[in-house]
């Protein structure tokens, strides 16, 4: 008899219960790997469910490798070891027996990627197709979209009908189906499909496999896609147990196929169902739980199940609000740092950020701290091949060395081969003189190539002209050079969203330099980054973790930062566009993020303008669902209108309060009145507008447009009176 001592309530009927088919609604932290891993060794132990019966369906290799742990531990016996796999390991499996019923051997091939590209790269070689026209990510979905709604070649091209571009993806999809067949190949989404099928199909065959496994179990239930569904409907039919296991509240991958509604109706799929709610949550601090409550209780497309949890603590969540993300970053960098004079090890503590591209400022600040750390899953913001495209360019204006012409001279493609490159390289040696150089003065080809080479001197050229200019913003040259290279079409053809915002934000880091240094010049820039690019820390095995939300999913912490807070990045952009359903799925996210954090949780926001957005910053949403009595409020303070204000001809922008990074009580106003002219270290010259209790509001030029700031705080001179 298996030892369920440790267990509380909720967690011991699910793992003793006898029903036939079980929904384990299991909210985080509620240790559901625990009762999963029981259950099964439940049904080993104490009811002689022979092993090779029951079958645990995972989606990472990660947690199938878990489970497999903790059953050895429990049952040490050989032979009792259960099927424990990911969905696509399992699909595998089933066809490497049965696919020849479908006509196809046993050892059939498994394509990665980087092999899907490579048959695409025929066919585009084939039908005179361009990457650029066609990106493969984008002509991938295409025909995953097309396999997955049963969508065939022919019925592709009759849906093409007379327009050209869809007549060529028709044909390119062609080919990928055709090339499949003569390599006996099969793509991730086919090893599913091709299950399902089979299945269909041959019903004796679905019948052995519906006997092999009586005991199923699914684990991540919430994000199964539609496909996977009908794979576990098939293989449990009507005689074998159903035990599923998820949490509705934890439904992010929607992007990417999950349908929340799958967990949420199970109940109307398998009758008679019972469900049993883990919500006892042993991970975080009642703040964090009860202010994570807070915020997922205003989805209305939900399961009800308030998480609570005997973890009582004074330590509140603490949001803190910054002026800018410089200030944000730097406020996270030296709260770690005092946390780890404390005694607080790097290795406890996580930085969770909406999107990768947010990294790069938090970076920053970490590295001026001094602070190791670590991209979880990820690469550093400065060494992403887009910021490195980025910056080569930047250097083709300042000291054209060969480095960068060599990376960016066919980036977007030009034509340029490796046998060009390597005769402009031999020619700039003999010559004494740099590449660019060579190509500039010599012009040593003739016909297409000399054509190419000549417009790509004409634009650095003239880049160089506009830099040399007085008054030339680095950053309004910079976002030239992005547009004029071709950089930005061609991530945004290739529809690399992750990389076009990567390319934004270094348009952001260029512009905090000029405001930080307004006396330096492009050369200083790249020299600075240079510096931040480089810097390579010990980390041993103690170094603060950064990741995505999505790549914390199953994770904890001890203490947890999660950062930039703000409506527009969190909740994201294209999610509020999409109305109620997006703005829900960023609510979930929000609250896997806050439940990651075992003992402290800090919630930070930046005001001031961003790039990514092209307006000011304003708190996001999910703060101000937060209750009063599980949060505490610290740093800048920031106040929205519902109005549009115009300010003076400086255009439309939502006025905003900008603070002191301080707590203390403000301080007696300056004598500052209307027509005031002024100037802000930061925002520059500017005309206040009004007064109102110590507070001025300003206008300031583009892209700052109206602000509200203390009129005693230091950043702020008078210069004279213009308007009575």
């Amino acid at each position: 008899m298996i030892d369920i001592s440790a267990l509380n309530n909720d967690q011991k009927q699910a793992v003793m219960a006898e029903d036939k088919y079980l929904r384990i609604v299991a909210g985080a932290g509620s240790g559901k790997t625990r009762v999963l891993t029981m259950r099964i060794a439940h049904l080993i132990e104490d009811l002689d469910v022979p092993a090779y019966r029951i079958l645990a369906i995972t989606f990472t290799n990660k947690a199938a490798n878990e489970m497999k742990d903790r059953i050895r531990k429990m049952i040490p016996e050989e032979g009792s070891q259960p099927w424990i796999s990911t969905i696509h390991s399992l699909c595998v499996r089933i066809l490497r027996e049965d696919i020849l019923t479908m006509g196809w051997p046993r050892n059939f091939t498994v394509l990665d990627a980087e092999d899907q590209k490579s048959i695409l790269k025929e066919a585009y070689k084939e039908y005179s197709a361009d990457a650029s026209t066609y990106p493969f990510a984008a002509m991938l979905d295409y025909i995953s979209n097309n396999k997955t709604a049963e969508i065939s070649p022919e019925r592709a091209f009759a849906i093409a009908g007379r327009y050209a571009g869809e007549e060529k993806k028709a044909k390119i999809y062609e080919y990928y189906v055709r090339r499949q067949e003569q390599l006996y190949a099969l793509d991730f989404d086919d090893l599913i499909l091709w299950t399902v099928r089979m299945f269909r199909t041959f019903s004796e065959v679905q019948a052995k496999w519906q006997r092999r496994f009586r005991y199923i179990h699914v684990d991540e239930f919430q994000d199964i896609d539609k496909t996977q569904y009908i794979l576990i409907r098939q293989l449990a039919g009507t005689d074998n147990s159903l035990y599923v296991v998820g949490d509705p509240d934890q439904t992010i991958y929607t992007w990417r196929g999950a349908d929340v509604n799958i967990i949420l109706n199970y109940e109307n799929d398998f009758k008679p169902c019972r469900t049993i709610i883990l919500n006892e949550n042993y991970r975080s601090t009642s703040n964090i739980l009860n202010g994570a409550n807070c915020v997922i209780r205003n989805n209305r497309n939900r399961l009800e199940k308030d998480l609570f949890t005997n973890r009582v603590s004074t330590e509140k969540i603490t949001h803190h609000s910054s002026a800018g993300d410089t200030y944000e970053a730097a406020w996270v960098a030296s709260t770690i740092a005092e946390l780890h004079r404390k005694g607080k090890q790097y290795h406890d503590i996580a930085i969770l950020y909406r999107s990768n591209y947010l990294s790069r400022s938090l970076e920053k600040g970490l590295l001026d701290e001094r602070i190791p750390y670590v991209i979880y899953g990820g690469v550093r913001f400065y060494e992403r091949m887009e910021v490195k495209d980025a910056l080569s360019y930047l250097r083709m204006v300042t000291s054209s060395d060969d480095l960068a012409l060599r990376r960016i001279l066919n980036k977007p493609k030009r034509g340029i081969g490796n046998k060009t490159m390597d005769t402009i390289a031999a020619g700039a040696r003999e010559k004494g003189c740099t590449m660019y150089e060579y190509i500039r003065d010599e012009k040593p080809f003739s016909g297409r190539v000399q054509t190419t080479l000549n417009s790509f001197v004409d634009m650095v050229e003239r880049w160089k002209k506009r830099a040399a200019e007085e008054n030339t913003q680095i950053f309004r040259l910079f976002e030239q050079i992005i547009d004029e290279s071709g950089l930005r079409k061609m991530f945004e053809d290739d529809k690399e969203l992750d990389r076009i915002e990567n390319l934004k934000e270094l348009i952001d880091d260029v512009s905090e330099f000029e405001e930080n240094y307004p006396d330096s010049s492009l050369e200083e820039y790249l020299q600075l980054v240079s510096l931040y690019g480089d810097r390579d820390e010990t980390m041993e095995s103690d170094f603060v973790q950064l990741m995505t939300v999505h790549a914390a999913k199953g994770l904890e912490f001890d203490t947890v930062f999660v950062t930039d807070l703000n409506d527009g990045i969190f909740p994201n952009e294209r999610a509020m566009n999409d109305g109620p359903r997006g703005v829900e799925e960023e609510r979930r996210l929000a609250y896997v993020a806050f439940t990651r954090a075992k003992n402290k949780l800090y919630l930070c926001e930046a005001g001031g303008f961003s790039f990514i957005l092209q307006k000011v910053r304003t708190p996001s949403r999910f703060i101000e669902e937060i209750d009063d009595q599980y949060i505490e409020h610290k740093g800048a303070v920031f106040e929205q209108k519902k109005e549009p204000v115009f300010g003076f001809g400086f255009g439309w922008n939502e006025p905003s309060i900008d603070l002191s990074e301080t707590e203390d009580e403000p301080k007696a106003s300056a004598s500052l009145q209307k027509g005031d002219a002024v100037v802000h270290s930061k925002f520059g010259e500017g005309i206040v507008i009004s007064m109102d209790a110590g507070f001025a509001t300003i206008a300031f030029p583009y892209p700052y447009g109206v602000k509200k700031i203390l009129a005693s705080h230091p950043s702020l001179k008078k210069k004279s009176t213009l308007l009575n």
